[in-house]
């Protein structure tokens, strides 16, 4: 779930598919439409070099934009990579081919724990991709206390006050404010929503910014102190660009989440996208996707040619409870608008 910033490599490419739409539907192209920054460049070019597939790449921030393009129907793509909690949304709603993938090449390469989740209890629909967590990322350099507790990110201390962030979606947000107030993902208690609204919008004064992109730029230069994140991206940020910041590992939990490919229904190119997912999925691939984006991945790869773990990635091996973010009901999930209406208006 996850990041995001397009990826350079595909810069061109990416900006010719906004400008024309996604790839015409013909024999030898495939769409796909996934979070930024999240599939490794050199590996389309190596699938295009294969087989003579051409690809485009466009960028979503958020499973609820993802939705909405679904929703509206028509959406020109191929290959898409929502959370786990959207998948089983998209297939309840009747918005995803099924691809059979529990009889796919790509299915062998998932691990065991991984394979027929509750979002898709049949294997019908969903290939995963890969699987962290949110919490909140602090920078070092501004910020010296413990972190340890959601209490430091959602009712900050003076040294935090008006240098924090949050995101521009509820998705995650509201799960971990229920995980700090002790509630129920989902919860159909107004009551105990009211609770999550107070705490949010006592928080809110000291919040510079509700925003799902840049969010590098915005912790890593310092122009805030703390921002809601993920932890792989907090990972590469800290590695790649020798950023001095740390993912924090509250007592309550953080909220956990499962990317997955998946096919839109209707989509042109059914055959070029199993083909995709597929070659994603073998060894080698998995292997150089999970050293690209630096999330967990949930796929048999090469340990030897692995580059993350206990000690060099933290980030990535939680020493606190994650509970993964669930499929809400109606209610519950009109709930979870409202307080978010509020909040931001």
């Amino acid at each position: 779930m996850h990041a995001k910033i397009r990826f350079a490599a595909l810069a061109a490419a990416t900006a010719l598919s906004l400008l024309s739409g996604p790839a015409a539907h013909a024999e030898g192209t495939l769409a796909v439409y996934a979070w930024a920054d999240s599939l490794a460049p050199d590996l389309i070019a190596k699938f295009q070099k294969e087989t003579g597939i051409k690809v485009t790449v466009d960028a979503f921030s958020s499973n609820e934009d993802l939705l909405t393009k679904l929703q509206a129907g028509s959406s020109g793509y191929d290959v898409v990579t929502p959370s786990q909690h959207f998948v089983k949304i998209m297939g309840d709603s009747g918005l995803l081919e099924d691809i059979g993938a529990n009889a796919m090449p790509a299915y062998q390469q998932v691990l065991p724990e991984w394979q027929k989740p509750w979002w898709d209890p049949n294997g019908s629909y969903s290939i995963p991709l890969a699987f962290g967590n949110a919490g909140f990322t602090v920078n070092r350099d501004l910020y010296k206390g413990p972190v340890d507790s959601w209490k430091i990110y959602f009712e900050p201390g003076p040294e935090l006050q008006g240098k924090i962030a949050s995101l521009a979606q509820p998705d995650e947000v509201i799960p971990a404010a229920q995980n700090y107030l002790g509630i129920p993902y989902c919860s159909e208690d107004p009551q105990a929503m009211k609770k999550v609204l107070d705490l949010l919008m006592a928080q809110k004064p000291f919040v510079t910014a509700y925003s799902s992109d840049n969010i590098e730029n915005r912790i890593g230069s310092g122009e805030v102190a703390a921002h809601f994140w993920w932890d792989g991206n907090s990972l590469r940020l800290r590695r790649n660009d020798k950023a001095n910041v740390e993912y924090a590992m509250p007592k309550e939990g953080l909220v956990g989440w499962l990317d997955s490919y998946v096919v839109p229904k209707g989509a042109a190119n059914i055959d070029n996208a199993k083909k995709f997912i597929n070659f994603m999925a073998e060894e080698e691939n998995a292997t150089a996707q999970y050293n690209y984006y630096g999330h967990s991945t949930p796929m048999k790869i090469d340990a030897a040619k692995a580059l993350y773990n206990k000690e060099n990635a933290p980030e990535l091996f939680p020493t606190v409870p994650v509970k993964m973010g669930q499929a809400c009901s109606p209610a519950a999930q009109e709930l979870v608008t409202k307080v978010w209406t509020q909040l931001l208006q």
